[in-house]
């Protein structure tokens, strides 16, 4: 027998008189009732979207004596109401309402905690900071502090090209129609929706620079305005490193970090290894702090994997390393080191003379997916020799003792241009003595942006100016005999949009070094090293059968024009609930291309298609995006079809050009 009871879809009323469905699962036993409840508030269905993963996790926080339930947000899923943006004034506000709903329930002991990966994390933090009196604590999964720095729209300033392609995945998602089963206004519900859809890039890109828009849910913004307690949890691989140390160092709340080697996923199903026990750490917070009501509890600031030297292929594997903790962050184990630029490398004294850096438009190919964790396969970076050998790079000797980092890399250059607009991409890397290189961290920065993300300047061709800026956070252990390398280039693509003019960047050496944040040595085992790994708890078995089984693959070619095209191809999987029958199917394709020398032939082609089937219903939804720049515009060619039993029932269209500001 389940020691839980599970309510596939209820109704959540709102004071405006929407409905929001949920799913929930509860405790069985006079032991737990009322119990405290754990929320989690989503975009992305609860029905067919995320099932799977609930089913995994929410029905083991259930059998531990927690109320848990996952809500789709307004416009989504079974839920009434429209969706405009991501963590709208409306997503936010409803999800207080929502928690002060559960607060009141008959079931709940009026303390409720909230767990979230990527946009659910974004929103735990966000809710947390409007101070709802029933939010005890949070986990946070692979999430931001700054929605402009660190989300996959800009980084540095640069308009990474996931800006165009996660717009297109959210159109592709919200377009979707509610269960027929569950809403016999469904046709009604969709077709609203899809009259009112957004093409979210339009807006995004009216912003490019760190204003109200992006403030407006950055919890950097007002760090004291968040008091319950957060773990805040991340992985090396993943596109959000940098939030868990900055949480920690910046909150007053209890709080503590927890960073394994993962890809964007719960750590418990992520397919870098060693795994984490998401279960276990989620219930040992939640029992602090909604069951036991401790203002504190026992664990270091920092608890992490340092990852070591492994030749990359950029498929999924296990990761060698080591776990480690630090009991205060920022920590005293922690100095600076700096290497300095110079004619011969990287080195302990100060360099001189200049280096010019003006890279081709197609180096970045073995750079990854931005986001690993988000599509199927071949995300990862790979061996970043073919990168480094058309980037102007600096290498130390090989090393004569491990050196381990732990935090954020800081690159100090002093440059001119001979543009108004140009970017610096850093990288720094492993390399062994066969000449494998292996991507440690990495980060763009825009030089207009030199002051600051929020007050730009043009550059002025030939003027000498100073830039500061920090790589992503990372843990890594650099091994004996190998050489570290700074790599620097102009441009990154697929990841990032090129600048409208190829730009020349001119480094005065004498003003230039790297700071690497090492950890020292010695630390005795009892103090390091973090012992309670041995074992992971596996998800609970999940509801849904697979018709067709996920699959990926990746491609590079030159074409007739002398274009670099780079194609994806994602399947998602054929799925059928083994109890209510609805179907889902979802499968992408990139086209990225680009001409050596031109930036203005930077193109992205993307096309989704879903498919949601129940009973005699077939509803397939394709959005397509076609997005090319000129000097001046973005051009943004976006379709949205939906059909109905193959019949056509309804269609969207937008032809927008976007004037470029700052990139």
């Amino acid at each position: 027998m389940e020691n839980f009871i599970e309510t596939p879809n209820l109704f959540i009323p709102l004071s405006d008189g929407r409905k929001l469905s949920a799913r929930m699962w509860q405790p069985v036993g006079k032991n737990f009732f009322p119990a405290p409840a754990i929320l989690e508030y989503l975009p992305y269905r609860k029905r067919d979207g995320t099932a799977i993963r609930d089913e995994g996790n929410h029905p083991a926080f259930a059998s531990q004596g927690y109320v848990c339930i996952r809500v789709d947000m307004p416009g989504q899923g079974d839920s009434d109401g429209l969706m405009y943006d991501e963590y709208t004034e409306d997503e936010l506000s409803t999800g207080v309402e929502v928690i002060e709903w559960i607060a009141n329930q008959e079931w709940s002991d009026g303390n409720v905690g909230m767990i979230g990966i990527s946009w659910g994390g974004f929103n735990g933090l966000q809710i947390a900071m409007r101070k709802p009196i029933a939010l005890k604590a949070i986990v946070t999964v692979c999430s931001t502090v700054d929605r402009y720095a660190d989300d996959i729209h800009f980084m540095g300033g640069c308009l990474l090209t996931d800006n165009f392609a996660w717009s297109q995945q959210m159109l592709a998602y919200s377009s979707r129609p509610p269960d027929p089963e569950l809403r016999k206004d469904w046709k009604e519900v969709w077709k609203n929706r899809l009259e009112n859809q957004p093409a979210h890039i339009l807006t995004w890109l009216n912003h490019p620079i760190r204003d109200t828009f992006w403030k407006h849910g950055s919890v950097c913004e007002d760090w004291s305005s968040i008091d319950c307690a957060v773990l805040a949890v991340g992985g090396w691989a993943d596109l959000y490193t940098n939030a868990p140390p900055q949480l920690i160092e910046n909150l007053n709340c209890p709080r503590s970090a927890w960073i394994g080697p993962w890809e964007h996923k719960y750590p418990n199903i992520a397919s870098i290894e060693p795994k984490g026990d998401f279960f276990k750490e989620t219930i040992d917070w939640f029992d602090c702090f909604l069951k036991k009501n401790n203002s504190n509890h026992s664990l270091p600031m920092m608890r992490t994997y340092i990852n070591c030297f492994d030749p990359p292929n950029g498929r999924w594997k296990s990761r060698p390393g080591r776990w480690i903790k630090e009991q205060t962050w920022p920590s005293s184990n922690i100095k600076k080191i700096a290497f300095y630029l110079s004619q011969d490398g990287l080195s302990s004294t100060i360099g001189s003379g200049k280096k010019n850096i003006k890279t081709p438009q197609n180096l970045g190919l073995t750079a990854g997916y931005i986001c690993p964790g988000m599509r199927i396969e071949h995300e990862l970076p790979s061996d970043q020799t073919k990168d480094d050998d058309i980037s102007v790079c600096f290498d130390t000797v090989h090393l004569d003792e491990d050196i381990e980092i732990l935090g954020a890399p800081k690159l100090e250059v002093e440059f001119s241009t001979d543009r108004p607009h140009a970017y610096l991409i850093a990288r720094i890397c492993e390399v062994s003595p066969e000449g494998i290189s292996e991507r440690i961290s990495f980060r763009p920065f825009n030089l207009a942006h030199y002051v600051s993300h929020e007050y730009p300047e043009n550059l002025v061709p030939g003027k000498v100016y100073k830039a500061i800026f920090d790589l992503n956070h990372c843990g890594w252990r650099i091994k004996k005999g190998n050489k570290l390398r700074l790599a620097l280039s102009t441009t990154y693509w697929p990841m990032i949009w090129p600048v409208a003019e190829v730009a020349n960047v001119e480094l005065n050496l004498k003003n230039c070094c790297l700071i690497l944040p090492q950890r020292r040595k010695g630390l005795s085992p009892d103090l390091d090293q973090d012992q309670n790994v041995d074992t992971v708890t596996p998800p609970m078995e999940h509801k849904w059968e697979y018709l067709i089984s996920p699959s990926g693959k990746k491609s590079e070619r030159i074409n007739n024009n002398n274009q670099i095209i780079v194609e994806t191809y994602d399947n998602f999987g054929h799925l059928k609930s083994k109890d209510h029958g609805l179907e889902q199917y979802m499968q992408v394709w990139h086209e990225y291309s680009i001409k050596e020398e031109d930036p203005l032939s930077s193109r992205l082609i993307a096309r989704w298609e879903t498919f949601t089937k129940k009973d005699e219903y077939e509803m397939r939804v394709i959005t397509e995006h076609d997005i090319s720049s000129d000097n001046n515009n973005f051009i943004c060619k976006i379709n949205l079809k939906a059909f109905l039993n193959s019949q056509i029932f309804h269609e969207k269209k937008w032809n927008e050009k976007i004037p470029r500001k700052w990139q």
